[in-house]
């Protein structure tokens, strides 16, 4: 695809990231974990069921999954659950950025973007997934332990505007997943989705699409 710039790209002063399969490669690792867990309870999922419902709540998430297959579950199951997916994510996980992504984000710096991590994990897991220096570069981080309701509500995004002080609409969000999206356009910002997880018949609700993390660059400055 070619890049052409966003029209009236100087009315935007802050770009938003996901976090997962945007800056670190970690969509691979979250399926095994996924898989690994829910396959005790006879619940089965398939990259493309994580890959979709990227930046859900995860008890949600859980819920959904044992309906679909006619298993019972309750709040104890969800925590259980929830325990042993978190265990093995930490067993399988090894930080991988995306290459480039740092290039990215100091180019966006230098230009006097206003930058932030939107992302469906909380926390501690922000910190134990990202290098100091890489956090280091984001003006804020908004994760899900810090809002109510997750993608693909537009609260997350909408709280990050809010702590960076622009409009909504001076935004401009970096997405690689259907519910980041549709939280993102919810919030009336300007999407740029990339296909790091899901190929671009599931992006189709950003306003634009690329490859590649550093294809960015070509459409914002």
């Amino acid at each position: 695809m070619e890049a052409k710039k966003i029209k009236n790209l100087k009315k935007y002063k802050a770009v938003l990231f996901d976090m997962d399969g945007v800056i670190v490669d970690s969509m691979p690792y979250h399926f095994i974990s996924w898989f690994e867990t829910l396959k005790k309870y006879n619940v089965t999922v398939s990259p493309f069921d994580i890959y979709e419902n990227e930046g859900e709540k995860c008890e949600i998430c859980v819920k959904r999954f044992f309906k679909r297959d006619n298993i019972k579950c309750n709040d104890k199951i969800v925590e259980e659950v929830l325990k042993v997916r978190d265990k093995l994510y930490k067993k399988y996980f090894k930080v991988h950025l995306f290459s480039d992504i740092e290039f990215v984000l100091n180019r966006l710096k230098e230009k006097g973007f206003l930058l932030a991590i939107v992302t469906g994990s909380n926390r501690e897991k922000v910190k134990s997934m990202l290098p100091k220096k890489t956090i280091s570069l984001f003006n804020i981080v908004i994760a899900a332990d810090m809002i109510k309701r997750g993608k693909p509500h537009p609260d997350s995004y909408l709280t990050a505007a809010k702590q960076l002080k622009v409009k909504p609409s001076e935004c401009i969000v970096i997405e690689n997943a259907p519910y980041g999206i549709k939280a993102a356009k919810a919030a009336k910002m300007f999407c740029v989705a990339v296909t790091t997880s899901l190929p671009e018949q599931y992006l189709k609700q950003a306003d634009i699409i690329c490859n590649k993390i550093n294809k960015v660059i070509e459409y914002i400055l």
